[in-house]
Formats: C-alpha cells, structure tokens, sequence
C-alpha cells in the first residue's frame, strides 16, 4: 500500500460502521427543521388569541392550548422523529462527529421560513447563517478524522450530572429573576446549553443499556435527561413566541452541539487522539458558529425587540 494512503488511513478514527450515523443524523436535521417550523406557527398563533407574554414566559394557559393546535402537534411529531433519528445516529457515531449535524436544519429552516412568512433574508442575516453552517461543518470536517468513541466511565457521569444540576438550577433563578427582560436570545442559548446536557446524557444511556449496566446511576441519568428535556422544550417554546424559527433552530443546532461537543472533548476525551492544530480549529470554529447565532439574532428581520 502506498505510504502516503497508509497514513491517511491510519488518521480516520471512524471504521465504516460508525459512519452510518453521519447520514441518519442529516435525516434527524430534516425533521428538526419542518418540526420548529409548524411548531412555530402554533405559538404565534396561541399568543395571537391570547394575552402577549413576551418577555415573561407562556403561561399555564396558553401551554394547554398548543396542546389543540394541529400545526403544533404536527411540530411536535417531527421533532420527535428528529430525537429518534439523532439517537439512532448516537449509537453509531461518536457524539462529536453526528452532533453538530444538525445544523443543515439552519439552512432549511431559513429558506422555508422565509418562503412561508414571506420575509425576504437581508444581507447581515444571510452572513450569520453562514458563520453558524460553516463553523458547525468546519468543525465536523476535522472531528469525523480525530473523534474516537469511548466509553463513559462512573466518575466521568457525575462529573456531567454535576454540571447539569449547576445549569439546571442557575436557568430557573435567571428565569425568575429577569423573565421581565428576557428576549429571544436567551430562550436560545439556554435550550441550546440544556439540550448539549441532554444528547450528552443520551448517548451515555445507550452506551450503558448496552453494556447491560442499567443500575440506579443510569436512572439517574434518564432523571436527568427528562428534567433538561422538559425545561429546554419550555424554553424553545418562550424562544418560538419571541423571535422568528430560524433563530431557535440556530440556538439547537449550534449551542446545542458546541456545549456537547464541549463535555465530549473536556469530559469524556473523544478528542484524546486529536493533534494540536485540531484542537485549534475546534476553538476557532466554535467562536464562528457562536457568533453567528448572535449576529442571527440581532439582524434577523423577525426578530421582536
């Protein structure tokens, strides 16, 4: 074998299996798109008919209501598909390589959305997409060739369930504290952070179920995944009612990934085998993805200030 091909080889930590869950992750990204899209419209609508609560959080009321919207339900379906497909992708491919897929969903939201609300994407907006899908894919493109899977062991779990319960409860005392000033933004970032926890916590259920290791600390961590889950969909909801689809769909697909990206490399050491000039191009690309959700946010013609 040529010495240069056996080198290349040699630095693709992913074995053919693994990359099956590249595609079944892009599938994922489809529904997440058409899901936030329909969801989105029965927020706007559930608040059109009802008492404006930007900036203080649906109400208990206007929850139940969504409930009797058929495009929020349909939403809701979609998204469900979307969490099947990146489970799927989860037990094939290591978290740091299928994670960050989900941002194509950007693309296709922002061209949907704007076709359906009949919004023409200004020049700024288009850039802050761009900087989201090309730090997102920037970043795959280096992972899919340095990210190795590795198991999670016990200690390396209560590090991660640590973290979750500091955000968990620092997310509910921001909420109560400044829920009068909140805007779109925040709603974004904080389901971004939440759900990061939660395909974190996924992959470790998998992993564990897998070995046949399903005792209290896994419990623990389903616990864990449903009080993210829960609290993140809360937040996407508040997200939907304050700021356009394009922008929720952005904070899912590139805080999401970057803070499970973040725990992958920090915690669970998928990018032990990863040379000096990667873990560079990590920090670089996520500065670009990151910043472009906040340029999103604030050039978006949709956006309610």
């Amino acid at each position: 074998m040529d010495p240069d091909l056996s080198e290349l080889t040699e630095q693709i930590a992913l074995d053919p299996q693994q990359f099956i869950g590249i595609p079944l992750a892009l599938i994922g990204a489809v529904f997440l798109s058409l899901g936030a899209q329909f969801q989105h419209r029965g927020v706007v609508k559930v608040e059109s008919q009802t008492v404006d609560t930007l900036g203080k959080g649906l109400s208990g009321k206007q929850l139940a209501l969504l409930l009797a919207r058929p495009s929020w339900v349909l939403g809701t379906l979609m998204l469900g598909l979307a969490i099947v497909f990146q489970l799927a992708s989860l037990y094939f491919a290591p978290l740091i390589v299928v994670q960050p897929l989900g941002a194509i969903a950007l693309v296709i939201t922002s061209i949907i959305n704007s076709r359906v609300a009949k919004v023409r994407l200004n020049r700024k907006t288009i850039i802050a997409i761009a900087m989201c899908v090309g730090g997102v894919f920037l970043f795959v493109g280096v992972a899919a060739f340095t990210a190795v899977d590795k198991p999670v062991t016990d200690r390396q779990l209560y590090v991660i369930l640590g973290i979750l319960a500091v955000v968990l409860v620092a997310a509910a005392a921001a909420f109560m504290l400044f829920r009068t000033r909140i805007r779109a933004i925040f709603y974004v970032i904080l389901a971004g952070v939440l759900y990061g926890f939660v395909a974190t916590l996924a992959k470790v259920i998998i992993g564990r179920i897998e070995q046949g290791e399903f005792d209290w600390l896994t419990v623990l961590c389903v616990v864990a995944l449903l009080a993210g889950t829960a609290l993140g969909a809360y937040f996407v909801q508040n997200a939907h009612a304050s700021g356009p689809p394009d922008l929720v769909i952005a904070g899912l697909t590139v805080v999401d990934p970057m803070v499970a990206v973040g725990i992958g490399i920090i915690v669970l050491g998928e990018a032990s085998q990863a040379p000096p000039w990667a873990m560079a191009v990590f920090i670089l690309s996520g500065v670009i993805a990151v910043w472009g959700v906040f340029q999103l946010a604030r050039n978006h013609p949709q956006t309610r200030v």
